[in-house]
């Protein structure tokens, strides 16, 4: 009897070994297909969300100019109409054009059309600038300058030289009304080249001749 128990017991203790391993595969199958089944879910979410972060990110970097100058872009100078005696002298000269302020809303209007409106805008603030004399307010007002237009990060960045950018940084150590002179005769002289001769050409420019053309002298 007592070898008979010992065979049952050595039995029991076989198949319960033969049993285990087979238990312990199965449940580390499971747990490898638990942990893969999780992973790839975690991965998918990541990558999910990694897309999602990436396509906003190229979206806002797909966005023009022109829409990224929209946001705090200030109000055109307020002017009365022009009248037509003044609309045909803006085609004499830019300078002409550029010293009235409803010449400058015209042409600021068409500089918009061409996603290059920064130029008008920088020049404006440089002006704006030299009528300052407080110093803490010009220092303030040169930073700003310097952010919105001259900074390589600034989506109105400005097209200057690199001499002219020189310039700026020395200037920039000590501002004054003039930090940006260089740079403001650079753009200008860039529009009067550039721009002025198109927008003498465009439909902005010949529709405000033609509709002034066409109202009634009043008696």
């Amino acid at each position: 009897p007592m070898g008979s128990e010992r065979m049952e017991m050595c039995k029991r203790q076989m198949s319960t070994t033969q049993e285990t391993p087979g238990a312990a595969q199965a449940q580390h199958g499971t747990g490898n297909r638990g942990s893969n089944a999780c992973c790839f879910c975690w991965c998918c979410c990541c990558s999910c969300s990694c897309l999602t972060v990436r396509n906003q990110d190229e979206e806002r970097a797909r966005r023009t100019s022109h829409e990224l100058q929209a946001e705090g872009i200030p109000n055109c100078e307020e002017s009365p109409a022009p009248t037509l005696e003044e609309v045909n002298a803006w085609a004499q000269s830019f300078d002409k054009l550029m010293l009235t302020p409803a010449g400058r809303n015209a042409f600021r209007e068409f500089l918009r059309t061409e996603f290059s409106e920064e130029n008008m805008l920088f020049w404006m603030a440089c002006e704006e600038l030299k009528q300052e004399s407080n110093k803490s307010v010009i220092e303030e007002k040169a930073r700003l300058i310097y952010e919105d237009y001259i900074s390589i990060l600034s989506p109105k960045e400005v097209s200057l030289d690199s001499r002219v950018r020189e310039v700026i940084n020395r200037n920039m150590l000590e501002p004054s009304q003039h930090t940006f002179d260089d740079a403001q005769l650079q753009i200008y002289t860039l529009m009067h080249r550039d721009s002025y001769p198109r927008f003498m050409n465009s439909a902005i420019y010949k529709n405000l001749l033609r509709s002034l053309s066409e109202k009634p002298v009043e008696a």
